[in-house]
């Protein structure tokens, strides 16, 4: 389960977020590519943009309910 301690700080300020379990499987940001990309020199994924429609926060919950790791959250702040 992720955790909000553990998150990376590159993530955007709100619900969902990135922790450092993150794998870099890629299957957020092809879940929801408006919303999660990679940090390339670190080789892990961040939330960029929170999601700003329904559709968008349904792509979401279905990048968190698919990540293989739990290492995204949608208790940030």
């Amino acid at each position: 389960m992720a955790d909000t301690a553990n998150k990376y700080p590159e993530n955007a300020t709100g619900k969902y977020y990135v922790d450092n379990q993150c794998i870099d499987c890629d299957l957020c940001r092809e879940t929801a590519p408006e919303n999660f990309k990679r940090n390339d020199d670190g080789g892990y994924s961040v939330v960029y943009k929170q999601p700003g429609t329904p559709e968008e926060e349904a792509r979401c919950k279905e990048a968190k309910e698919g990540c293989p790791v739990e290492a995204i959250g949608d208790n940030g702040a």
